[in-house]
């Protein structure tokens, strides 16, 4: 918390300190989602430079590492889109392993946008909970001992966001 506010007053020495903590985690992350070394380093570099111009809108009720994640998927998600946009103005059309992931994380947006907006309307220790389970990749015992609730409490919160996600997929494809 105190990390945050300092970020948000202006804190060199504390967004160095972010930057530090993040850097490494915010580039497998994306490396993972683009199987791009390049992509990756470009978009943590400009999440970064992101975190830094809207610093003073980090919320600081919110864990900093939830926020820097989804703002390095948004910002993964607006280059392939500008790598889309060139592709198609070049007139390429050749299929290649990176346009076809390409295809594959521009759908996948929308996708996640629903459901993010059904997350949104869980309660938000569900939301945090099934944050930290799947974007953190923390274990359910991590968790319990963080927020100091038992692990079938976790258990519970996470099966009842995966059942109502999938109840929500199923009305999406019918």
């Amino acid at each position: 918390m105190q990390l945050t506010e300092e970020l948000k007053q202006g804190d060199w020495t504390a967004f160095n300190a972010v930057y530090k903590q993040y850097h490494q985690q915010l580039y497998f992350f994306i490396k993972k989602k683009t199987n791009s070394d390049f992509l990756a380093e470009e978009v943590v570099q400009l999440t970064f430079i992101k975190l830094w111009q809207c610093r003073t809108a980090v919320n600081g009720h919110i864990d900093l590492s939830l926020q820097l994640f989804h703002m390095a998927r948004q910002v993964m998600i607006d280059e392939l889109r500008k790598e889309a946009t060139r592709t198609k103005h070049e007139g390429v059309c050749a299929a290649t392993p990176f346009t076809d992931n390409l295809v594959q994380a521009i759908e996948a947006k929308d996708l996640i946008r629903l459901f993010d907006n059904q997350l949104s309307d869980m309660p938000q220790i569900r939301r945090l909970i099934f944050n930290l389970s799947r974007e953190k990749g923390l274990s359910h015992k991590e968790i319990a001992e963080m927020m100091g609730i038992s692990m079938k409490t976790v258990e519970g919160h996470i099966t009842k966001v995966l059942n109502r996600l999938k109840q929500y997929m199923y009305t999406l494809f019918l």
